[in-house]
């Protein structure tokens, strides 16, 4: 029988993605840049794309201002706006050093979604500011990609510009990681023979990420008072003693405290899992912040999602060997990813396609569900509840759900049918690949 690979052997391949990352950023010296998109066949045609031809768009564009949907690259363009206080799993590190993950943001974007995606890091706290800058650049983009900001006011930045902006406006932390979390889901109950609104679910972490999840499964059928969330000081109940603090400055995390938890449970992390049949996890990052005792006392067949980043709450072998059916976490050198790679790539792309005006949470779960089938339509085991990245295909099923809800909900410019949308997105995403790979092999993008 062959062996099986040690701890200190998982370990090591844990810790490689980050060892390669120092030498391969400098390397590179970033990740994205701008390119031409139209063909330049000489200089004559800078008087086309440039002075004095391109007077003639511009006054289009004034007489009608949709028409900058037409004439530029708006309809493709999405900015990844951060203020750099809360990133990963690295807290409040600034926008210089939340830089990085903004253009990894960016690469995933084109790659897998063919959106042209820009990484904008804000030097500001203030929300009012940052809400007040993001206005400022609507003209230029086609959607706002919000990343890595602390709540609580991540929530009202969202939903301020959502009230305000006259493009679409998504926190992927929130709507992103809620829409993969629920295609996970899905899928992970049927592999155990349990109905996703039967299920008991304990929350670890009370972050924007899981208050997110919480409203996107319930209103895809989770009941809610079989949800138990936790935050840095317990479950959250009705009675807690900072109760009044929830109210005046977390009223997100106090609406969860009022409408979830039905049996007033009380403790911590192992008092919210004692009988739970899955575990969303989103919380300080690991190993150790989950302890294997705790899986043990969960459900039957136990779904255990551990996705805090760059470390997962507890190792995944640590979780199967206390007992979970189920394991995933968000990272990539591990089965089952839960990770929003999987999402807004497609997610926009389906937007764009159609010119939605938002996203709305009904457009995420037809997002989560197609994710769910295309899996399902693969075949579901246990370490595998979730397509992975490489399956490129995915991306235009996901985006042709989203575009059809939003012709559903009347938030689209465009109506498409579902074969045209399909084969539009299909076509984007295709060549963004191609283009890659042809860089890469002409040697434009130099191998390390």
């Amino acid at each position: 029988m062959a062996r099986g690979p040690t701890v200190e052997e998982l370990l090591a391949k844990a810790k490689k993605p980050g060892e390669e990352a120092l030498k391969l950023h400098p390397f590179y010296r970033g990740k994205v840049k701008i390119v031409p998109k139209c063909a330049i066949r000489g200089f004559d045609d800078f008087a086309i794309w440039y002075t004095p031809g391109v007077a003639e768009p511009c006054k289009e564009i004034f007489k009608d201002p949709e028409k900058v949907f037409e004439h530029t690259n708006k309809a493709n363009f999405v900015a990844v706006v951060s203020d750099g206080t809360r990133v990963l799993g690295l807290g409040d590190i600034g926008p210089e050093a939340g830089l990085p993950v903004m253009e990894g943001k960016a690469i995933l974007f084109k790659y897998l979604g063919g959106v042209d995606a820009f990484p904008i890091c804000l030097d500001t706290k203030d929300p009012d500011e940052f809400i007040r800058t993001v206005l400022l650049l609507q003209p230029t983009f086609g959607g706002i990609n919000l990343e890595d900001i602390a709540q609580p006011k991540c929530f009202y930045i969202l939903d301020t510009l959502r009230q305000k902006a006259r493009i679409p406006v998504w926190h992927d932390d929130q709507q992103g990681t809620a829409a993969i979390t629920l295609a996970g889901l899905i899928n992970a109950v049927k592999i155990v023979g349990k109905k996703l609104n039967e299920v008991k679910i304990a929350m670890v972490g009370a972050g924007a990420s899981n208050i997110a999840i919480a409203r996107v499964i319930i209103a895809a059928g989770v009941d809610p008072k079989k949800i138990i969330m936790v935050d840095t000081k317990g479950i959250l109940h009705p009675d807690r003693e900072d109760k009044e603090e929830l109210k005046k400055n977390f009223k997100e995390k106090w609406h969860i405290a009022t409408t979830t938890n039905a049996e007033r449970r009380r403790g911590g992390i192992p008092e919210a899992m004692k009988g739970a049949d899955v575990l969303i996890a989103l919380s300080k990052p690991g190993p150790g912040t989950i302890k294997p005792e705790w899986v043990r006392q969960m459900a039957e067949d136990p779904i255990v999602f551990v996705c805090a980043n760059p470390v997962p709450e507890m190792w995944p072998w640590e979780a199967k060997e206390a007992g979970a059916k189920v394991v995933a976490t968000g990272r990539s050198d591990f089965p089952n990813q839960v990770n929003n790679s999987l999402g807004f790539p497609g997610i926009f792309r389906g937007t764009l396609d159609v010119m939605a005006r938002t996203i709305t949470d009904e457009m995420c779960i037809a997002a989560a569900q197609e994710l769910a089938k295309c899996a399902e339509d693969k075949g579901l085991d246990p370490d595998y509840i979730i397509p992975t990245m490489d399956e490129w295909e995915v991306f235009p099923r996901e985006a042709t759900a989203v575009g059809m809800k939003a012709i559903e909900q009347g938030v689209a410019r465009l109506k498409l049918s579902r074969k045209e949308l399909f084969e539009k997105s299909s076509r984007i995403i295709k060549q963004a690949r191609e283009e890659v790979h042809f860089l890469m092999k002409e040697g434009f993008i130099p191998l390390p």
